[in-house]
C-alpha cells in the first residue's frame, strides 16, 4: 500500500508580504485622506512618510525571511496596520492642535520617529535572540531589573509626576516610562519561575465549595505579586500598571497550573485591593466617581479630576454613529488627550462603530495568533511567555476600551501601537518581536531523525528534572 509523505511546513513569508502591502496601503490611504480633508491637498511630507514607514516595515519583513523564516505571517502585518492607523489619527489631531495648542505641533513627527525606534528594537530582538529559551537563563536577573525599573520613578531627582501619577523618569530633555520595559522583564521572570514550580503549585489543597484551593505554603508568589502591585498603586498612584502587573501574573499562573482556584483567589485579592484603595486614596475614589456619575455637574466640573474628558469622548463616539464622520471631518480634538489615552474615542468618531470594530478585530487577531503560538510551541517556558505577552495586549485593550465606554473605571493605560507615546510603542514592538521569535520555533519543522542533536534536548530535560526535584525537596515537610 502506498503511503503519503507529510507535506512540508511552509514558512508563509509570501502571505506575510501580501498582507503587509495591504496594511501599508490602508495606512498610507488614511494619512492621505487626513491631508485632503483638512487642507485640501496631500500632506507636505506624504512621500517621506510613505517611503519611510513602508521601508521600515519591509526591512523587518526581509529580516524575518533571513533570521526567522517560520515566524507567524500574520503578526507583523497586523501590528503595522494598527501602528499606521494610529499615526494617521495623531497627524490628524496635530493639524488641529497647531491652531489651539502649538506645544503639540510636532507630535506626529515624534511618533513616526518612535515608530522607527520601535521597529529597530524589534529587529534587534530578532537578530540577537536566536532561541527564546535562552531567556530562561536570566529568570531572576529579569526579576531584579524589572522590579528596579518599576520603582525607578520614585527615585529623587529623576522621577517625574505627570497627570497625578509618578511613572516617568526624566534625564535632561529625555523622558521615559520604565514600567513599559518592566512588563516584558517580569513576563520573562514569571515564565521562568512558574515553569519550574508548576508541579508544586498544582498539588491539591483544601477543597471549599467544590473549588480546589491551593495549599497555604503555595500562596507566597501570588501574595508577593499582590503586595507589589499595591505598592505601585500606593506610591506611584498608577492604577493601570498595578492592574496590568497583577493580572499578568494571575493569568500566567493559571496557564501554568490549569487550576481555576488561582483565578478565583486572584479576583478576591484584586477586589480586596481595590476596596482598600478606594477607601484610602482620593485619586482612586475620583476614578470611581467619574465612572459612576460622569454627568453629575459636580463631578463634571471638578478640577482637576473631572469627568469632562470622558463625557466628551462619549459624545464624540455618538457623533460618529455607525460609519463615522470620515477622516478629518470630526472634532475629536475637543477631548483632552485625544491622541493618547482617548485615541479610541477619536477613531470611533471619525471611523464610526464599523471602523472601531475593525480595529478591535485586528487586536483580536493579534492576541489569537499569540495564543496560537503558545499552544504550538513545545517547551513550557515558551508556552508561558507567549501566553503572558499575548494576554498583556488583551488586558490593555480591554481596560482602555472598557474605560472610555464606561464599562469599567479609567485606568490610565493606553492602546498598544496606536496611542502617542514612545515608551509604550517601543515596548510593544519588542513584545511583537518576541512573539515572532517564539512562533518561529513553534512552526519550524522538526529535523529528520538522523539529524537530531540529542545533547541540548537531554540537557534541557535534565535541568527541568533538577529544578522540579529542588522545588519538591523545598516543599517537603
Amino acid at each position: 500500500m502506498a503511503t503519503l509523505a507529510p507535506s512540508p511546513a511552509r514558512p508563509g513569508r509570501g502571505r506575510e508580504l501580501a498582507l503587509l502591502l495591504l496594511a501599508l496601503a490602508i495606512s498610507t490611504y488614511a494619512y492621505a485622506q487626513v491631508g485632503l480633508a483638512m487642507e485640501g491637498r496631500l500632506p507636505a511630507d506624504f512621500v517621506r512618510y510613505s517611503v519611510g514607514f513602508a521601508g521600515l516595515a519591509l526591512v523587518l519583513h526581509i529580516l524575518l525571511r533571513v533570521r526567522a523564516p517560520y515566524a507567524d505571517p500574520v503578526i507583523l502585518p497586523t501590528v503595522v496596520l494598527l501602528n499606521g492607523t494610529g499615526l494617521a489619527m495623531i497627524y490628524r489631531l496635530q493639524l488641529r492642535y497647531q491652531v489651539s495648542l502649538p506645544m503639540f505641533g510636532s507630535i506626529a513627527s515624534r511618533q513616526l520617529l518612535w515608530t522607527g525606534v520601535g521597529i529597530g528594537a524589534a529587529a534587534l530582538v530578532i537578530v540577537l535572540l536566536r532561541d527564546h529559551r535562552t531567556l530562561r537563563r536570566f529568570t531572576f536577573t529579569a526579576m531584579l531589573i524589572g522590579l528596579a525599573a518599576l520603582v525607578l520613578p520614585l527615585a529623587p531627582g529623576i522621577g517625574k509626576a505627570e497627570g497625578g501619577s509618578r511613572i516617568w523618569i526624566r534625564l535632561g530633555s529625555f523622558s521615559f516610562q520604565p514600567a513599559e520595559l518592566s512588563k516584558i522583564l517580569l513576563a520573562v521572570f514569571f515564565a521562568g519561575y512558574l515553569v519550574t514550580r508548576r508541579d508544586t503549585l498544582s498539588l491539591a489543597g483544601p477543597k471549599i465549595l467544590r473549588l480546589q484551593l491551593p495549599r497555604l505554603r503555595d500562596l507566597g508568589p501570588i501574595l508577593l505579586a499582590w503586595l507589589t502591585s499595591l505598592g505601585v498603586l500606593i506610591f506611584e498612584k498608577d492604577l493601570g500598571t498595578s492592574l496590568l502587573f497583577f493580572g499578568l501574573f494571575v493569568a500566567m499562573l493559571y496557564v501554568a497550573t490549569d487550576r481555576p482556584s488561582w483565578i478565583a483567589l486572584g479576583l478576591i485579592l484584586f477586589a480586596v485591593g481595590v476596596t482598600a484603595a478606594h477607601t484610602a486614596f482620593s485619586h482612586v475614589r475620583s476614578r470611581f466617581d467619574i465612572w459612576l456619575h460622569p454627568f453629575s455637574s459636580e463631578v463634571y466640573n471638578r478640577d482637576p479630576g473631572g469627568s469632562g474628558q470622558l463625557v466628551k469622548g462619549l459624545f464624540g463616539m455618538a457623533n460618529g454613529g455607525l460609519f463615522g464622520t470620515g477622516w478629518g471631518r470630526g472634532r475629536p480634538d475637543l477631548t483632552e488627550l485625544a491622541f493618547s489615552d482617548f485615541i479610541v474615542t477619536s477613531l470611533g468618531e471619525e471611523l464610526g462603530l464599523t471602523g472601531l470594530f475593525a480595529i478591535l478585530l485586528c487586536f483580536a487577531i493579534l492576541i489569537q495568533r499569540g495564543m496560537r503560538t503558545a499552544v504550538g510551541v513545545s517547551d513550557g517556558f515558551g508556552k508561558l511567555l507567549a501566553s503572558g505577552l499575548a494576554f498583556s495586549f488583551a488586558l490593555q485593550v480591554f481596560t482602555v476600551v472598557g474605560g472610555v465606554t464606561r464599562l469599567i473605571p479609567l485606568t490610565g493605560l493606553t492602546v498598544p501601537f496606536m496611542a502617542a507615546g514612545g515608551s509604550a510603542l517601543v515596548a510593544n514592538w519588542m513584545i511583537a518581536a518576541l512573539l515572532l521569535r517564539i512562533s518561529d520555533g513553534a512552526r519550524r519543522p522538526a529535523p529528520a531523525t538522523n539529524e537530531i542533536d540529542l545533547a541540548p534536548i537531554l540537557a534541557a530535560e535534565a535541568a527541568d528534572a533538577a529544578d522540579a526535584a529542588k522545588a519538591s525537596a523545598g516543599d517537603a515537610p
